[in-house]
């Protein structure tokens, strides 16, 4: 080949590069076009009953919140860590009194508001009023005493809270910062979408924030969807129905039996993200003034009963039979599925009737003609009570029942409407197990206090204390406040691991299972990771793109 033969094939072939480059790099912005736009359709299951980011507690509000509200930080749904947004960078004191923020520049509202430090001050002076009673507030409150905020620059501040706050910075995830000028108030959002339209009953439409501060990795604005419309729908077999027929892009949580249906015809829409933070758990009735039999009272109140009823139940059947697979046995107070908090040294509890038997007789009990009689020879009878309506409680309660009568002891099903439940379980104290949830919607265990400080409500199986009735409560009570005064996370992380295995020890709630995050989306929807952090599948909501069906 000659030297000009050679010079023609180097330059045909870097013409032939450089086209090959040219038309990668058009499909590559042809296909971001394209991906621009589009409007992204699910339910919401109940009416919100706000759209005031602070006054949140309701799961429709709170997803509404999550799509329009910014916030300083967001804990990231996929890797459970805290990351920047609004706020560029932030350091909390050592006391765990303090956090200060660095604030982005150059951002505005929805409504071309400009945002400020001030706006961060109004937001917190108004998420701590008193009068205003803010759910997401109560987070905050640790001590008595006014929040004070500090502006040092437009774009520092620091806001002091009277006492310890523990996982201070994380609790910022759910403040959306509210805009101290804007003539439209708590609607000038500073999320990605906002508020629209509002048909209640029927809808509500959020639209693209055209000054939203975010964008991608080739400087392309974000978000890429023009709206979401956001249907509101009670009946889940409607919801399925509408999915079926592609007028719903996703289904963000799905009970396992639907998850089943649907899988069996179209198991390219279905996502399994393995277990939840959401436990089902039994407990008995410890409370000294309840309305039942003192010799019941005593073998509720032995945790050598309660471990031997624990240890009688298979778990494995919960799971497979009343969940369809979708569900992992628990181990404790906190799923495996919370990354940093869970206690890994623990394990399931295995199932064994033999070994239940064994030390329910080394506690005095005896088998008599297939009945489990006490040392008293009371015959060992009781009632479970569930809410009436929930078929997967009442197929656990019917297992449960089944489990305990390989050893002796007979178990009557009792189902209640909801509101009477809750009044025997708050009011009168009149029954003896029940079976609910724990629904958890933060990962951190200061959101648990309510459930492990001795002298709470929500102490189930004996609430409001006056002092803690049993040693290992005292000790519960005095690590809970540990964790909670210290800003040392390996200390908090110790405590709550103690806290755990105190639990597992002495089971005064037995611990069922941990229901698996079960979600449905449509092959339109691109760039879908559903977790187990709610928002299961719009946590992302921002990158998501929709293509014409």
């Amino acid at each position: 080949m000659t030297r000009h033969e050679r010079n023609v094939e180097k330059m045909e072939n870097r013409c032939g590069k450089a086209i090959a480059i040219a038309v990668l790099c058009l499909g590559s912005l042809l296909g971001r076009a394209l991906a621009q736009g589009g409007e992204l359709r699910f339910c919401l299951r109940n009416e919100p009953k706000t759209f005031d980011p602070l006054k949140v507690e309701d799961d429709a509000s709170g997803a509404i919140r999550y799509l329009t509200g910014g916030v300083l930080v967001r804990v990231n749904r996929q890797t459970q860590a805290l990351q920047p947004e609004l706020a560029l960078s932030w350091k909390v004191s050592k006391d765990g009194r303090q956090i200060s923020f660095r604030l982005r520049r150059g951002i505005s509202f929805s409504d071309g508001t400009a945002f400020t430090a001030e706006d961060v001050v109004y937001s917190v002076q108004q998420l701590m009023d008193p009068a205003l009673h803010s759910p997401t507030g109560d987070a905050f409150r640790s001590g008595t005493g006014n929040v004070e905020t500090k502006v040092t620059s437009p774009t520092q501040i620091s806001i002091t809270f009277p006492a310890q706050v523990a996982g201070l910075d994380r609790l910022f995830d759910g403040v959306a910062i509210l805009s101290q000028h804007s003539p439209k108030k708590e609607m000038a959002v500073l999320g990605p979408f906002m508020v629209a339209d509002y048909k209640p009953g029927s809808t509500v439409l959020l639209k693209r924030n055209p000054n939203y501060w975010k964008t991608d990795e080739h400087g392309r604005k974000l978000p890429y969807l023009d709206s979401i419309r956001l249907d509101i729908q009670p009946n889940r077999d409607v919801e399925m129905l509408r999915f079926k027929r592609g007028e719903l892009d996703l289904i963000n949580s799905l009970d396992s039996e639907y998850f089943d249906k649907l899988a069996a015809t179209s198991p390219q829409l279905v996502h399994d993200a393995g277990a939840s933070l959401d436990s089902e758990q039994l407990w008995f009735n410890e409370v000294a003034k309840s309305p039942i039999p003192v010799y019941k009272k005593y073998w509720f109140h032995s945790a050598s009963f309660r471990r031997a009823i624990s240890e009688a139940i298979n778990r494995d059947d919960l799971s497979r039979v009343v969940f369809h697979g979708h569900a992992q046995p628990a181990v404790g107070p906190f799923s495996p599925a919370n990354k940093f908090w869970f206690n890994a040294r623990l394990k399931p509890q295995t199932y064994s009737p033999d070994a239940a038997l064994t030390a329910l007789q080394s506690e005095g009990f005896r088998l008599e003609n297939g009945a489990l009689k006490d040392k008293e020879g009371n015959e060992v009878v009781f009632s479970i009570i569930t809410n009436a309506g929930n078929k997967y409680r009442e197929r656990m309660a019917v297992l449960i029942q089944e489990d305990l009568q390989k050893i002796g002891i007979h178990v009557n099903v009792v189902t209640l409407d909801f509101p009477s439940l809750i009044e025997r379980m708050t009011q009168s104290f009149d029954y003896e197990a029940i079976i609910l949830g724990l629904t958890n919607v933060d990962l951190d265990p200061n959101s648990e206090m309510n459930v492990w400080l001795s002298s709470s409500e929500n102490h189930q199986w004996n609430p409001q204390q006056k002092t803690p009735e049993t040693p290992w409560e005292a000790e519960i009570d005095s690590l809970m406040r540990t964790q909670a005064s210290s800003s040392d996370l390996k200390k908090r992380k110790a405590a709550f691991d103690r806290v755990q295995e105190i639990v597992v020890e002495q089971e005064p709630f037995i611990f069922l299972i941990n229901k698996n995050a079960l979600s449905a989306v449509s092959t339109s929807v691109h760039g879908a990771a559903p977790v187990i952090l709610s928002p299961q599948t719009f946590w992302n909501a921002e990158r998501l793109t929709v293509t014409a069906k």
